[in-house]
């Protein structure tokens, strides 16, 4: 179909260069913003082949955060980041789309690390997020490492995986952190040959994340190489930021509708730990909504199911709350 509005375009965000592609089918529309997972593994090739339904309703919004995608850059990594400069990024954006599309509020959809980002924005600026959406919600980083490694190992046992559990075995995190790369390597292989983050299609790390990219047109090959370089240093950089999270400690309320979307077999942020900081946070609107048939992506595992929910549980909300 044609979009009113479709486009891509660089804006300086706190003195930095980034990234971000626009698509509605027409103006006027509330906004939607995806906050992508990683840190540094963009996912606007995904979103737009398989949600731009949701343009009819909604102007959508993919931000390449800093030093990630399309916004990467060696100085971005030399210059040294930390959560709280994609959390003030994100502010910046809020702000900036606020003003160029005529809404006071944003609507912020977080994916894996993405919710690190959305969860801290929901919280310090109710002012510009109208409603917070969770796919893949990280709430205590330490805690969060130490059941995905107990599913892994639980997993190497039932199906009787000697190699892996010999590869696993010595390979522990304490309070979240491998005691090596390789080890983090070998869990997270475990983690997306047993089902823990693509639960249907248990593909390797190529065929998910690479091949995508290399076959979409929102990324050319120079992009693709930028891609993975901020990928790859960015998890490094990040880790012990992303393990230190306590939401449970720190967010227990928040100020606007909160809506989780969330797979019942996601190892990679274990649903029962985001299901219990959910059913203690008071927020004027909370659902919800399990994907059976996925893991730790349901937007990308269950399109259509995801696509549904959100548009109906965004008509819930708009019936009591402003979207714009």
């Amino acid at each position: 179909m044609a979009y009113e509005i479709d486009y891509s375009e660089f804006i300086e965000i706190n003195d930095n260069r980034q990234n971000i592609r626009v698509r509605a089918a027409r103006s006027g529309l509330p906004v939607l913003l995806f906050l992508h997972g990683g840190p540094g593994v963009c996912d606007r090739h995904l979103v737009l082949a398989n949600h731009s339904g949701l343009a009819e309703k909604y102007t959508l919004v993919c931000w390449d955060q800093r030093a990630s995608g399309k916004s990467y850059s060696r100085a971005a990594i030399e210059n040294g980041v930390c959560l709280e400069d994609f959390v003030s990024d994100a502010e910046f954006l809020l702000e900036y789309l606020a003003g160029k599309f005529g809404v006071r509020k944003i609507i912020v959809e977080g994916h894996s690390w993405g919710t690190l980002i959305g969860t801290e924005l929901a919280a310090r600026r109710p002012d510009l997020v109208a409603v917070y959406i969770g796919q893949g919600q990280l709430v205590n980083g330490v805690e969060n490492e130490k059941a995905s490694y107990e599913f892994c190992l639980a997993e190497a046992a039932r199906v009787g995986d000697k190699k892996a559990l010999e590869l696993l075995a010595g390979g522990a995190p304490v309070n979240g952190e491998y005691p090596t790369h390789k080890a983090m390597m070998v869990q997270r292989d475990c983690l997306t040959r047993y089902g823990g983050v693509n639960y249907r299609e248990r593909k390797g790390l190529v065929k998910s994340l690479l091949m995508p990219l290399l076959k979409s047109k929102e990324y050319s090959l120079g992009d693709v190489m930028r891609y993975a370089r901020g990928a790859l240093a960015l998890t490094d950089i990040l880790w012990k930021e992303v393990v230190g999270v306590r939401f449970d400690e720190k967010v227990k309320s928040l100020a606007m509708p909160v809506v989780i979307t969330q797979g019942r077999h996601d190892y990679n942020t274990p649903s029962a730990i985001a299901e219990k900081w959910f059913a203690a946070l008071d927020a004027p609107f909370k659902k919800w909504i399990w994907f059976e048939d996925s893991a730790h992506s349901p937007a990308d595992e269950e399109v259509e199911k995801w696509e549904r929910e959100v548009e109906l549980a965004l008509d819930e909300i708009a019936e009591k709350f402003p979207l714009k």
